[in-house]
Protein backbone atom coordinates (compact mmCIF):
# COMPACT_ATOMS: atom_id res chain seq x y z
CA UNK A 1 0.00 0.00 0.00
CA UNK A 2 2.53 2.28 1.08
CA UNK A 3 5.21 1.47 -2.36
CA UNK A 4 1.75 2.16 -4.07
CA UNK A 5 1.09 5.32 -2.78
CA UNK A 6 4.56 6.51 -2.92
CA UNK A 7 4.63 5.40 -7.10
CA UNK A 8 1.29 7.42 -7.22
CA UNK A 9 2.81 10.02 -5.70
CA UNK A 10 6.30 10.58 -7.80
CA UNK A 11 4.29 9.93 -11.18
CA UNK A 12 2.28 12.30 -10.07
CA UNK A 13 4.51 14.61 -9.05
CA UNK A 14 6.76 14.23 -12.47
CA UNK A 15 3.78 14.67 -14.43
CA UNK A 16 2.67 17.89 -12.78
CA UNK A 17 5.94 19.19 -13.03
CA UNK A 18 6.46 18.22 -16.77
CA UNK A 19 3.28 20.03 -17.52
CA UNK A 20 3.89 23.04 -15.33
CA UNK A 21 7.35 23.18 -17.02
CA UNK A 22 6.07 23.33 -20.53
CA UNK A 23 3.13 25.49 -19.69
CA UNK A 24 5.46 27.99 -17.83
CA UNK A 25 7.80 28.25 -20.49
CA UNK A 26 4.45 28.17 -23.32
CA UNK A 27 3.00 30.71 -21.10
CA UNK A 28 6.83 32.82 -21.43
CA UNK A 29 7.23 32.96 -25.26
CA UNK A 30 3.09 34.12 -25.18
CA UNK A 31 4.19 36.88 -22.29
CA UNK A 32 7.11 38.13 -23.90
CA UNK A 33 5.06 38.47 -27.28
CA UNK A 34 2.34 39.77 -26.22
CA UNK A 35 4.08 42.60 -23.92
CA UNK A 36 6.08 43.41 -27.45
CA UNK A 37 2.59 43.71 -28.91
CA UNK A 38 0.81 46.09 -26.16
CA UNK A 39 1.54 48.71 -23.99
CA UNK A 40 2.90 48.52 -20.08
CA UNK A 41 -0.70 50.36 -18.84
CA UNK A 42 -2.82 47.32 -20.76
CA UNK A 43 -1.12 45.13 -18.29
CA UNK A 44 -1.72 47.46 -15.24
CA UNK A 45 -5.36 48.05 -16.27
CA UNK A 46 -5.47 44.23 -16.44
CA UNK A 47 -3.87 43.60 -13.21
CA UNK A 48 -6.31 46.11 -11.10
CA UNK A 49 -8.78 43.64 -12.30
CA UNK A 50 -6.99 40.65 -11.86
CA UNK A 51 -6.85 41.38 -8.05
CA UNK A 52 -10.96 41.51 -7.74
CA UNK A 53 -10.87 37.87 -9.75
CA UNK A 54 -8.73 36.17 -8.02
CA UNK A 55 -9.55 37.29 -4.76
CA UNK A 56 -13.45 36.33 -5.55
CA UNK A 57 -12.81 33.10 -7.02
CA UNK A 58 -11.72 31.94 -3.09
CA UNK A 59 -14.54 32.65 -2.36
CA UNK A 60 -16.14 31.28 -4.85
CA UNK A 61 -14.10 27.99 -3.47
CA UNK A 62 -14.44 28.93 -0.02
CA UNK A 63 -12.30 26.33 1.21
CA UNK A 64 -14.50 23.26 0.64
CA UNK A 65 -12.04 21.70 -2.41
CA UNK A 66 -9.22 21.18 0.38
CA UNK A 67 -11.46 19.93 2.57
CA UNK A 68 -12.89 17.49 0.09
CA UNK A 69 -9.59 16.41 -0.53
CA UNK A 70 -8.91 15.41 2.92
CA UNK A 71 -11.83 13.85 3.20
CA UNK A 72 -11.62 10.19 3.42
CA UNK A 73 -14.36 9.29 1.72
CA UNK A 74 -16.72 12.19 0.27
CA UNK A 75 -19.84 11.15 -0.89
CA UNK A 76 -22.11 12.22 -4.44
CA UNK A 77 -24.15 14.51 -1.97
CA UNK A 78 -20.96 16.05 -0.52
CA UNK A 79 -19.69 16.45 -4.52
CA UNK A 80 -22.91 18.02 -5.70
CA UNK A 81 -23.73 20.66 -2.52
CA UNK A 82 -20.23 21.64 -2.68
CA UNK A 83 -20.67 22.28 -6.92
CA UNK A 84 -23.95 23.83 -6.25
CA UNK A 85 -22.72 26.10 -3.75
CA UNK A 86 -19.45 26.91 -6.23
CA UNK A 87 -22.09 28.30 -9.43
CA UNK A 88 -24.61 29.79 -7.03
CA UNK A 89 -22.14 31.85 -5.07
CA UNK A 90 -20.27 32.76 -8.30
CA UNK A 91 -23.32 33.77 -10.18
CA UNK A 92 -23.73 35.94 -6.73
CA UNK A 93 -20.52 37.81 -6.75
CA UNK A 94 -20.83 38.05 -10.49
CA UNK A 95 -23.61 40.53 -10.12
CA UNK A 96 -22.08 42.05 -7.36
CA UNK A 97 -18.77 42.58 -8.64
CA UNK A 98 -19.86 43.69 -12.22
CA UNK A 99 -22.40 46.05 -10.69
CA UNK A 100 -19.18 47.70 -8.62
CA UNK A 101 -17.53 48.18 -11.65
CA UNK A 102 -18.20 51.63 -12.53
CA UNK A 103 -16.97 52.73 -9.26
CA UNK A 104 -13.52 50.73 -9.31
CA UNK A 105 -13.25 52.75 -12.73
CA UNK A 106 -14.00 56.40 -11.08
CA UNK A 107 -11.66 55.40 -8.19
CA UNK A 108 -8.76 54.16 -10.44
CA UNK A 109 -9.75 57.33 -13.28
CA UNK A 110 -9.80 54.63 -15.69
CA UNK A 111 -12.95 54.67 -17.65
CA UNK A 112 -11.77 51.61 -19.11
CA UNK A 113 -12.57 49.22 -16.67
CA UNK A 114 -16.24 49.39 -16.35
CA UNK A 115 -15.94 48.36 -20.29
CA UNK A 116 -13.70 45.47 -19.33
CA UNK A 117 -15.00 44.88 -16.11
CA UNK A 118 -18.50 42.62 -17.24
CA UNK A 119 -16.58 40.28 -19.52
CA UNK A 120 -13.51 39.69 -17.30
CA UNK A 121 -15.63 38.82 -14.32
CA UNK A 122 -17.36 35.65 -16.11
CA UNK A 123 -14.26 34.03 -15.45
CA UNK A 124 -15.95 32.92 -12.03
CA UNK A 125 -19.02 31.49 -13.02
CA UNK A 126 -16.88 29.92 -15.36
CA UNK A 127 -14.17 28.79 -13.24
CA UNK A 128 -16.90 27.52 -10.34
CA UNK A 129 -17.79 24.96 -12.81
CA UNK A 130 -13.87 23.39 -13.02
CA UNK A 131 -13.82 23.32 -9.23
CA UNK A 132 -15.19 19.62 -8.31
CA UNK A 133 -14.13 18.07 -11.47
CA UNK A 134 -10.36 19.02 -10.84
CA UNK A 135 -10.49 18.15 -6.73
CA UNK A 136 -11.80 14.66 -8.24
CA UNK A 137 -9.22 14.26 -10.78
CA UNK A 138 -6.47 15.30 -7.86
CA UNK A 139 -8.01 12.53 -5.56
CA UNK A 140 -7.98 9.97 -7.93
CA UNK A 141 -4.40 10.96 -8.45
CA UNK A 142 -5.10 11.52 -12.42
CA UNK A 143 -2.09 13.80 -12.82
CA UNK A 144 -1.34 13.24 -16.31
CA UNK A 145 -5.08 13.55 -17.63
CA UNK A 146 -5.10 16.90 -15.68
CA UNK A 147 -1.44 17.93 -16.93
CA UNK A 148 -2.54 17.93 -20.36
CA UNK A 149 -5.84 19.30 -19.93
CA UNK A 150 -3.56 22.75 -18.23
CA UNK A 151 -1.53 22.37 -20.90
CA UNK A 152 -3.53 22.51 -23.76
CA UNK A 153 -6.01 25.60 -22.40
CA UNK A 154 -2.72 27.24 -21.72
CA UNK A 155 -2.00 27.02 -25.19
CA UNK A 156 -5.14 27.87 -26.88
CA UNK A 157 -5.17 30.72 -25.00
CA UNK A 158 -1.90 31.85 -25.63
CA UNK A 159 -2.68 31.65 -29.60
CA UNK A 160 -5.71 33.55 -28.38
CA UNK A 161 -3.66 36.24 -26.74
CA UNK A 162 -1.00 36.65 -29.69
CA UNK A 163 -3.59 36.30 -32.72
CA UNK A 164 -5.98 39.09 -30.70
CA UNK A 165 -2.25 40.85 -29.54
CA UNK A 166 -1.50 41.13 -33.23
CA UNK A 167 -4.60 42.48 -34.92
CA UNK A 168 -4.72 45.70 -32.72
CA UNK A 169 -7.18 44.52 -29.57
CA UNK A 170 -4.74 46.00 -26.88
CA UNK A 171 -6.12 45.43 -23.40
CA UNK A 172 -9.03 42.65 -24.94
CA UNK A 173 -6.67 40.37 -25.87
CA UNK A 174 -5.50 39.99 -22.45
CA UNK A 175 -9.16 39.57 -21.38
CA UNK A 176 -9.63 37.04 -24.02
CA UNK A 177 -6.31 35.11 -23.05
CA UNK A 178 -8.12 34.41 -19.88
CA UNK A 179 -11.47 33.55 -20.40
CA UNK A 180 -10.22 31.12 -22.86
CA UNK A 181 -7.73 29.51 -20.54
CA UNK A 182 -10.65 28.99 -17.91
CA UNK A 183 -13.42 28.26 -20.34
CA UNK A 184 -11.10 25.32 -22.18
CA UNK A 185 -10.05 23.85 -19.04
CA UNK A 186 -13.92 23.34 -17.80
CA UNK A 187 -14.58 21.83 -21.26
CA UNK A 188 -11.87 19.43 -21.33
CA UNK A 189 -12.40 18.88 -17.34
CA UNK A 190 -16.16 17.76 -17.86
CA UNK A 191 -15.37 15.96 -21.11
CA UNK A 192 -12.18 13.34 -19.13
CA UNK A 193 -14.23 13.70 -15.93
CA UNK A 194 -16.11 10.57 -14.68
CA UNK A 195 -18.16 12.85 -12.24
CA UNK A 196 -21.62 14.12 -13.15
CA UNK A 197 -23.87 16.47 -11.06
CA UNK A 198 -25.79 13.77 -8.93
CA UNK A 199 -27.27 12.58 -5.83
CA UNK A 200 -28.70 15.01 -3.60
CA UNK A 201 -27.99 18.59 -2.27
CA UNK A 202 -27.50 18.69 1.50
CA UNK A 203 -27.08 21.68 3.61
CA UNK A 204 -26.14 19.62 6.26
CA UNK A 205 -23.08 18.20 4.75
CA UNK A 206 -21.63 21.68 3.73
CA UNK A 207 -22.55 22.46 7.09
CA UNK A 208 -20.27 20.11 8.41
CA UNK A 209 -17.65 20.93 6.29
CA UNK A 210 -17.68 24.43 6.36
CA UNK A 211 -16.30 24.76 9.81
CA UNK A 212 -12.68 23.92 8.44
CA UNK A 213 -13.50 24.53 5.19
CA UNK A 214 -14.13 28.66 6.38
CA UNK A 215 -11.38 28.94 8.39
CA UNK A 216 -8.85 28.01 5.28
CA UNK A 217 -10.82 29.95 3.07
CA UNK A 218 -10.16 33.39 5.50
CA UNK A 219 -6.24 32.40 5.73
CA UNK A 220 -6.43 31.96 2.10
CA UNK A 221 -8.55 35.45 1.57
CA UNK A 222 -5.63 36.85 4.33
CA UNK A 223 -2.85 35.19 2.06
CA UNK A 224 -3.93 36.69 -1.06
CA UNK A 225 -4.90 40.50 -0.10
CA UNK A 226 -1.47 41.30 1.35
CA UNK A 227 0.46 38.82 -1.14
CA UNK A 228 -1.46 41.26 -3.79
CA UNK A 229 -2.48 43.97 -1.56
CA UNK A 230 0.32 46.30 -3.05
CA UNK A 231 -0.99 46.68 -6.26
CA UNK A 232 -3.94 48.44 -5.70
CA UNK A 233 -1.71 50.99 -4.17
CA UNK A 234 0.63 51.41 -6.83
CA UNK A 235 -2.49 51.87 -9.38
CA UNK A 236 -3.43 54.68 -7.03
CA UNK A 237 -0.70 56.46 -6.06
CA UNK A 238 1.21 55.79 -9.41
CA UNK A 239 0.17 55.54 -12.86
CA UNK A 240 -1.14 52.65 -14.82
CA UNK A 241 1.87 52.55 -16.25
CA UNK A 242 3.72 51.84 -13.28
CA UNK A 243 1.79 49.41 -12.37
CA UNK A 244 2.28 47.83 -15.95
CA UNK A 245 5.87 47.25 -14.82
CA UNK A 246 5.53 46.38 -11.19
CA UNK A 247 2.80 44.04 -12.63
CA UNK A 248 5.23 41.99 -15.46
CA UNK A 249 8.17 41.85 -12.60
CA UNK A 250 5.46 40.16 -10.60
CA UNK A 251 4.03 37.83 -13.57
CA UNK A 252 7.13 36.61 -14.93
CA UNK A 253 8.70 36.17 -11.45
CA UNK A 254 5.58 34.14 -10.80
CA UNK A 255 5.73 31.53 -13.74
CA UNK A 256 8.53 29.74 -12.56
CA UNK A 257 7.11 29.99 -8.79
CA UNK A 258 3.52 28.88 -9.31
CA UNK A 259 4.54 26.29 -11.72
CA UNK A 260 6.45 24.54 -8.80
CA UNK A 261 3.99 25.35 -6.29
CA UNK A 262 1.01 23.93 -8.05
CA UNK A 263 3.06 20.87 -9.32
CA UNK A 264 4.63 20.18 -5.53
CA UNK A 265 0.97 21.48 -4.22
CA UNK A 266 -1.45 20.07 -6.10
CA UNK A 267 0.20 16.25 -5.47
CA UNK A 268 1.69 16.27 -1.93
CA UNK A 269 -1.24 17.66 -0.41
CA UNK A 270 -3.53 14.53 -0.51
CA UNK A 271 -0.64 12.62 -0.79
CA UNK A 272 0.56 13.94 2.66
CA UNK A 273 -3.15 13.87 4.16
CA UNK A 274 -2.40 10.01 3.27
CA UNK A 275 0.46 9.25 5.45
CA UNK A 276 -0.15 11.61 8.43
CA UNK A 277 -1.36 8.69 10.38
CA UNK A 278 2.45 7.23 9.99
CA UNK A 279 4.24 9.98 12.29
CA UNK A 280 7.68 8.55 10.50
CA UNK A 281 6.35 8.47 6.75
CA UNK A 282 4.99 11.91 7.14
CA UNK A 283 7.81 13.65 8.44
CA UNK A 284 10.05 11.82 5.93
CA UNK A 285 7.77 12.93 3.04
CA UNK A 286 7.81 16.73 4.09
CA UNK A 287 11.58 16.50 4.33
CA UNK A 288 11.69 15.18 1.14
CA UNK A 289 9.26 17.35 -1.00
CA UNK A 290 11.16 20.14 1.28
CA UNK A 291 14.00 19.49 -0.66
CA UNK A 292 13.21 18.55 -4.08
CA UNK A 293 11.35 21.63 -4.11
CA UNK A 294 13.99 24.17 -2.83
CA UNK A 295 16.18 22.59 -5.66
CA UNK A 296 14.27 23.19 -8.19
CA UNK A 297 13.49 26.81 -7.23
CA UNK A 298 16.12 28.19 -5.37
CA UNK A 299 18.76 27.85 -9.26
CA UNK A 300 15.71 29.09 -11.09
CA UNK A 301 15.10 32.08 -9.01
CA UNK A 302 18.67 33.19 -8.17
CA UNK A 303 19.91 32.53 -11.72
CA UNK A 304 17.07 34.86 -13.18
CA UNK A 305 18.19 37.68 -10.94
CA UNK A 306 22.06 36.55 -11.83
CA UNK A 307 21.20 37.28 -15.61
CA UNK A 308 17.84 39.66 -15.01
CA UNK A 309 19.45 42.81 -17.65
CA UNK A 310 20.43 40.30 -20.33
CA UNK A 311 17.12 38.76 -20.08
CA UNK A 312 14.90 41.84 -20.41
CA UNK A 313 16.90 43.37 -23.17
CA UNK A 314 16.63 40.48 -24.56
CA UNK A 315 13.49 38.79 -24.77
CA UNK A 316 11.18 42.16 -23.79
CA UNK A 317 13.65 45.37 -25.46
CA UNK A 318 14.13 48.43 -23.74
CA UNK A 319 10.65 49.75 -23.14
CA UNK A 320 10.30 47.25 -20.49
CA UNK A 321 13.79 47.70 -19.00
CA UNK A 322 12.44 49.92 -16.37
CA UNK A 323 10.91 46.57 -14.49
CA UNK A 324 14.07 44.75 -14.18
CA UNK A 325 14.75 46.57 -10.80
CA UNK A 326 11.34 45.10 -9.68
CA UNK A 327 11.60 41.75 -11.06
CA UNK A 328 15.03 41.51 -8.81
CA UNK A 329 13.91 42.67 -6.00
CA UNK A 330 10.62 40.47 -6.38
CA UNK A 331 12.55 37.01 -7.29
CA UNK A 332 13.86 36.87 -3.83
CA UNK A 333 10.34 37.12 -2.81
CA UNK A 334 9.28 34.39 -4.86
CA UNK A 335 12.63 31.79 -3.38
CA UNK A 336 11.04 31.86 -0.24
CA UNK A 337 7.56 31.29 -1.07
CA UNK A 338 7.19 27.57 -2.45
CA UNK A 339 9.03 26.56 0.56
CA UNK A 340 6.99 28.44 2.85
CA UNK A 341 3.84 26.73 0.74
CA UNK A 342 5.30 23.32 1.71
CA UNK A 343 5.63 23.99 5.27
CA UNK A 344 1.68 25.27 5.09
CA UNK A 345 0.65 21.78 3.62
CA UNK A 346 1.66 20.32 6.57
CA UNK A 347 0.06 22.72 8.26
CA UNK A 348 -3.46 21.86 6.42
CA UNK A 349 -2.65 18.50 6.79
CA UNK A 350 -1.51 17.52 10.43
CA UNK A 351 -2.94 20.86 12.07
CA UNK A 352 -6.75 22.32 12.33
CA UNK A 353 -8.48 25.46 11.01
CA UNK A 354 -7.91 27.17 14.55
CA UNK A 355 -4.38 26.59 14.26
CA UNK A 356 -3.71 27.66 11.10
CA UNK A 357 -6.44 31.05 11.92
CA UNK A 358 -4.32 31.68 14.74
CA UNK A 359 -1.03 31.78 13.09
CA UNK A 360 -2.33 33.82 10.28
CA UNK A 361 -3.11 36.57 12.41
CA UNK A 362 0.51 36.71 13.67
CA UNK A 363 1.45 36.98 10.56
CA UNK A 364 -0.24 39.42 9.01
CA UNK A 365 -0.04 41.42 11.87
CA UNK A 366 3.54 41.49 11.26
CA UNK A 367 2.83 42.30 7.91
CA UNK A 368 0.82 44.84 8.40
CA UNK A 369 3.42 47.04 9.90
CA UNK A 370 5.55 45.91 6.62
CA UNK A 371 3.12 47.38 4.61
CA UNK A 372 2.50 50.71 6.27
CA UNK A 373 6.21 51.25 6.11
CA UNK A 374 6.63 50.54 2.60
CA UNK A 375 3.79 52.00 0.78
CA UNK A 376 4.02 55.69 1.43
CA UNK A 377 7.45 55.60 -0.07
CA UNK A 378 8.00 54.06 -3.14
CA UNK A 379 7.17 51.40 -5.58
CA UNK A 380 10.83 49.76 -4.76
CA UNK A 381 10.53 49.54 -1.23
CA UNK A 382 6.85 47.95 -1.36
CA UNK A 383 9.16 45.01 -3.55
CA UNK A 384 11.31 44.97 -0.83
CA UNK A 385 8.67 44.87 1.72
CA UNK A 386 7.82 41.71 0.00
CA UNK A 387 10.70 40.10 0.01
CA UNK A 388 10.81 40.69 4.03
CA UNK A 389 6.61 39.46 4.36
CA UNK A 390 8.06 36.36 2.34
CA UNK A 391 10.51 36.04 4.63
CA UNK A 392 8.49 36.16 7.67
CA UNK A 393 5.51 33.75 6.64
CA UNK A 394 8.75 31.05 5.60
CA UNK A 395 9.45 31.61 9.24
CA UNK A 396 6.69 31.33 11.07
CA UNK A 397 5.14 28.48 8.78
CA UNK A 398 8.65 26.19 9.23
CA UNK A 399 8.44 26.50 12.69
CA UNK A 400 4.87 26.11 13.44
CA UNK A 401 5.09 22.78 10.46
CA UNK A 402 8.12 21.37 12.48
CA UNK A 403 6.04 20.91 15.30
CA UNK A 404 3.21 18.73 13.89
CA UNK A 405 5.90 16.72 11.88
CA UNK A 406 7.61 16.08 14.91
CA UNK A 407 11.00 17.21 13.44
CA UNK A 408 13.51 19.68 14.67
CA UNK A 409 15.05 23.29 13.03
CA UNK A 410 18.41 21.02 12.40
CA UNK A 411 16.19 18.62 9.94
CA UNK A 412 15.41 21.53 7.97
CA UNK A 413 18.70 23.36 8.21
CA UNK A 414 20.60 20.33 7.22
CA UNK A 415 17.94 19.88 4.24
CA UNK A 416 18.12 23.19 2.74
CA UNK A 417 21.59 24.44 3.67
CA UNK A 418 23.27 22.09 0.92
CA UNK A 419 21.12 23.40 -1.58
CA UNK A 420 21.72 26.93 -0.49
CA UNK A 421 25.58 27.18 -0.66
CA UNK A 422 25.58 25.14 -4.01
CA UNK A 423 22.88 28.36 -5.24
CA UNK A 424 25.13 30.81 -4.32
CA UNK A 425 28.44 29.02 -5.94
CA UNK A 426 26.49 29.21 -9.26
CA UNK A 427 25.15 32.89 -8.81
CA UNK A 428 28.59 34.11 -8.50
CA UNK A 429 29.91 31.73 -11.36
CA UNK A 430 27.24 33.36 -13.72
CA UNK A 431 27.96 36.68 -12.33
CA UNK A 432 31.78 36.51 -12.72
CA UNK A 433 30.69 34.74 -16.89
CA UNK A 434 28.64 37.81 -16.71
CA UNK A 435 31.75 40.31 -16.24
CA UNK A 436 34.11 38.75 -17.77
CA UNK A 437 31.91 38.30 -21.51
CA UNK A 438 31.00 42.10 -21.41
CA UNK A 439 32.06 42.71 -25.17
CA UNK A 440 30.48 39.36 -26.42
CA UNK A 441 27.14 40.18 -28.09
CA UNK A 442 23.74 40.09 -26.20
CA UNK A 443 22.61 36.63 -26.70
CA UNK A 444 25.92 34.81 -26.81
CA UNK A 445 26.25 36.13 -23.48
CA UNK A 446 23.49 35.40 -22.35
CA UNK A 447 23.50 31.75 -23.35
CA UNK A 448 26.80 31.49 -22.03
CA UNK A 449 25.72 32.61 -18.30
CA UNK A 450 22.27 30.14 -18.24
CA UNK A 451 24.97 27.77 -19.90
CA UNK A 452 27.13 28.14 -16.66
CA UNK A 453 24.98 28.12 -14.04
CA UNK A 454 22.79 25.24 -15.17
CA UNK A 455 26.60 23.17 -15.26
CA UNK A 456 28.00 24.45 -12.13
CA UNK A 457 24.50 23.76 -10.36
CA UNK A 458 24.59 20.36 -11.37
CA UNK A 459 28.20 19.37 -11.37
CA UNK A 460 27.91 20.15 -7.78
CA UNK A 461 24.77 18.25 -6.63
CA UNK A 462 26.55 14.83 -8.38
CA UNK A 463 30.26 15.94 -7.07
CA UNK A 464 28.47 16.08 -3.56
CA UNK A 465 26.26 13.26 -4.40
CA UNK A 466 22.97 15.55 -3.07
CA UNK A 467 19.93 12.84 -2.59
CA UNK A 468 17.49 15.51 -4.52
CA UNK A 469 18.96 14.53 -7.63
CA UNK A 470 18.22 11.18 -7.64
CA UNK A 471 14.63 12.24 -6.41
CA UNK A 472 14.57 14.47 -9.63
CA UNK A 473 16.12 12.14 -12.72
CA UNK A 474 13.84 8.99 -10.72
CA UNK A 475 10.65 11.09 -11.58
CA UNK A 476 12.34 12.57 -15.11
CA UNK A 477 12.84 8.68 -15.85
CA UNK A 478 9.14 7.75 -14.76
CA UNK A 479 7.54 10.51 -17.12
CA UNK A 480 9.68 9.35 -19.79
Amino acid sequence: MAEQLRDKVTVGVAWSVAEKIGSMLMQMVVSIVVARLLMPEDFGVLAILTFFTALMAVVVDSGFSQTLIRKTEPTESDYKSVFLFNVVTSLVLYAVMTALSPAIAAYYNLPVISKIAPVLFLLLPVNALTVIQNTIFARQFRFATLSRINFASATIAGVTAITMAWCGFGVWSLVAQRLAQVTVKAVLLWWRGDWRCKGRFDFSALRAMSGFSFRLMGTDIISYLYNNIAQLFIGKMHSATTLGYYNQAQKLKELPVTSVVQSFQSVTYPALANVKGDKQKFADSYLRVLAITAAVIAPVMVGMVAVADDMFMLMLGQRWMPTVPYFKILSLAGLFYPISMIAYNVLKVAGDGGVILRLEIIKKAIMTIILVLAIPHSVTAIAWGMVVMAVVELMLNALYSLRFAELKAFDLVCTLLPIALLTTAMYFAVRVVGYYTADFGLFARFMLQIAVGVATYLLGALIFRMKFLKDILQSVKRII
